[in-house]
């Protein structure tokens, strides 16, 4: 299967970039949605590329950019019962949730706004910038991975 690419979010007061880099990896636990589950579950390979997204945040934007470095497995989160993402409803030989290990790969030289991203015409399609998508996990397109690597990377002077 080919290398696929992704846009993950989180709150960057709860879990932000300079953690990530802190860290090296982390498990992308604690998500409670049917979909961003399965495209961690079925979808997200070793080696998938995964764009850093700083949610709720102001402005809310990218960050950075990782790597998917362990396929899938249970949530821990889910039987913990102190836990807000605990699941009753989920056992160790049946778990709910899974979450795949992302490693951080590096900081964007300068952060990119979603007002950024949706003034771009070449990135129409990514689903971030559409009405209403508030999924914590979203496919990229290639081509609109590459762009926006080129942005973040680029030094502050060139803007």
């Amino acid at each position: 299967m080919s290398k696929r690419y992704w846009l993950m979010k989180t709150e960057p007061d709860v879990f932000s970039i300079d953690d990530l880099e802190r860290n090296k990896t982390t498990l992308w636990e604690g998500v409670r949605n049917y979909q961003a589950r399965n495209y961690m579950m079925k979808d997200m390979q070793v080696g998938d590329e995964v764009l850093f997204y700083h949610s709720n945040a102001k402005p809310p934007g990218l960050a950075g950019f990782a790597t998917v470095s362990k396929l899938a497995v249970a949530d821990p989160l889910q039987f913990d019962k102190k836990s807000k993402y605990y699941d009753k409803k989920a056992t160790k030989e049946k778990p709910i949730w899974h979450c795949v290990e992302v490693q951080f790969k590096k900081k964007f030289e300068r952060y990119i706004s979603l007002e950024e991203i949706k003034a771009q015409k070449n990135l129409a399609s990514m689903l971030v910038i559409k009405k209403g998508m508030r999924l914590s996990i979203q496919p990229v397109e290639e081509k609109d991975y590459k762009e926006i690597l080129s942005i973040g990377l680029r030094p502050h002077a060139e803007k």
